[in-house]
């Protein structure tokens, strides 16, 4: 594929040598000269000096051309005109990086759909969301990355006692707009066949509207879980998508914050957190925050130096597990070293993401769960492909389950009587082991 990169900074130098790894024709534009010189050392790339939001600049990258157009400057600005332009121009799809949430508020305003993008990328977001699919136990929470956010997950247990044990999913009286995504048991997960039993101990993934999910939820709960304790250090963008992506299910999340202007930012947004205006770094603040007592211990400070040393603490404290996200990747064996359960690379997330759409096909993105057995596909929908001339009812859908459409910017479960259209981006999930002929659904004819 041939690729432009706009940003010669540590993620797009990253990203540039990932690609050319995987045999990809890599354009790297960047208004540093010395920027460009760096990070096309070693690198067999073209590199382009000027601006990623000239349009003379992006005609010499040969930008009309480009299958995909990655913008991750330093800049907001730069990368939503870039990208943008990009489009514009003839590129296939884009990519812009944000830093700013407000980019990715669509209740305000819809800034991917005003400058034509493909997609707003923050890894402070990515990071979050890769932090709780490490805390939850199937990380089909990475759902929330595909459709815009615009669907509900929901993580239950099974309780011993239910109704639903015993009986087949098929005689389950589901409403239209919720689906059950997944079941995961003894850390396998599975997409479950209309005849599969549910167990006491399952875990299963519900998808769907928000008030639909929360009314299913009380069919395989009949009393309250045991709520989980979770200790953030550092409330900055990926603590408070942490905390976000946690607070008001079975979680009890506090975050740790210096900044006291900080605190009342994460107070107004986070009503179910709570905030404490404390130092993660100072054992004796982390003591009378009883971080000791808590479950999991996420360190998500902005140094890998502080995560360090409040991992440390936290583990020396008691905390049962520990999480830390750590941007040098010279510092992943260190943590090993000091018994760190899960480290988590903002850089490593965006590379996952990026390679997801780089696959070719219908696919735009790809994702899996946590062990690897079930993908999530965010595709879109071709004219001629068998999926937009019949009924989902009447395809072959075993092991698969079209999760959600977007449709004219708005997300929503599709039923069994639905066809899809050209144009809908479905976001599909679909178990490891037939994914090359779930695909041909959504191929068009040669």
């Amino acid at each position: 594929m041939n690729i432009v990169i706009l940003g010669a900074g540590t993620v797009g130098t990253s990203i540039a040598k990932l690609l050319c790894e995987n045999q990809h024709n890599v354009r790297l534009v960047d208004s540093s000269q010395a920027a460009l010189e760096r990070s096309g050392e070693g690198l067999d790339i073209q590199t382009v000096h000027g601006s990623g939001c000239d349009a003379i600049t992006l005609f010499q990258a040969d930008v009309s051309n480009a299958d995909l157009c990655l913008a991750v400057t330093s800049h907001d600005e730069i990368n939503l005109v870039g990208a943008s332009l990009a489009r514009a121009m003839g590129a296939k799809r884009s990519l812009a990086r944000i830093f700013n949430p407000n980019f990715r508020d669509f209740s305000t305003f819809d800034y991917q759909r005003h400058f034509g993008i493909d997609h707003l990328l923050s890894l402070e977001h990515l990071t979050g969301l890769e932090l709780a699919k490490s805390i939850r136990s199937t990380g089909l929470f990475t759902l929330e990355t595909f459709a815009r956010g615009g669907i509900e997950i929901q993580e239950v247990e099974v309780q011993a006692g239910s109704k639903v044990i015993g009986q087949s999913l098929r005689d389950i009286e589901l409403p239209a707009q919720v689906r059950i995504g997944l079941v995961s048991n003894n850390g396998k997960s599975y997409i479950p066949h209309a005849d599969d039993t549910f167990l006491a101990g399952d875990h299963v993934t519900l998808v769907g509207e928000q008030d639909a999910v929360r009314g299913v939820v009380k069919m395989f709960q009949h009393k309250p879980p045991r709520r989980l304790d979770v200790i953030i250090a550092g409330g900055g963008e990926v603590g408070f998508n942490l905390a976000k992506s946690l607070e008001g299910e079975r979680f009890r999340v506090v975050i740790m914050e210096s900044d006291e202007d900080r605190c009342r930012y994460l107070a107004r947004r986070l009503p179910k957190t709570t905030i404490l205006h404390a130092e993660a770094t100072r054992r004796s603040e982390m003591e009378e925050a009883r971080v000791g007592k808590a479950d999991v211990f996420v360190a998500a400070t902005g140094r890998d130096e502080d995560n360090i040393i409040c991992g440390v603490e936290a583990r020396e404290l008691g905390t049962a597990r520990i999480l830390s996200v750590v941007r040098r990747p010279d510092y992943v064996n260190v943590l090993e070293k000091l018994q760190i359960d899960v480290a988590v690379s903002p850089r490593v997330v965006m590379a996952k993401q990026v390679l997801g759409m780089v696959s070719g096909g219908p696919i735009l993105t790809k994702g899996e769960t946590a062990d690897g057995n079930v993908l999530i596909w965010e595709i879109e929908v071709k004219e001629g492909s068998p999926v937009a001339q019949r009924p989902l009812k009447e395809l072959s859908l075993s092991q698969t389950l079209i999760a959600s459409i977007v449709r004219d910017d708005f997300v929503r479960v599709p039923t069994a009587e639905d066809i899809l259209k050209p144009g809908d981006i479905a976001v599909v999930l679909v178990d490891k082991s037939i994914a090359s002929e779930a695909i041909k659904i959504f191929a068009t004819p040669v």
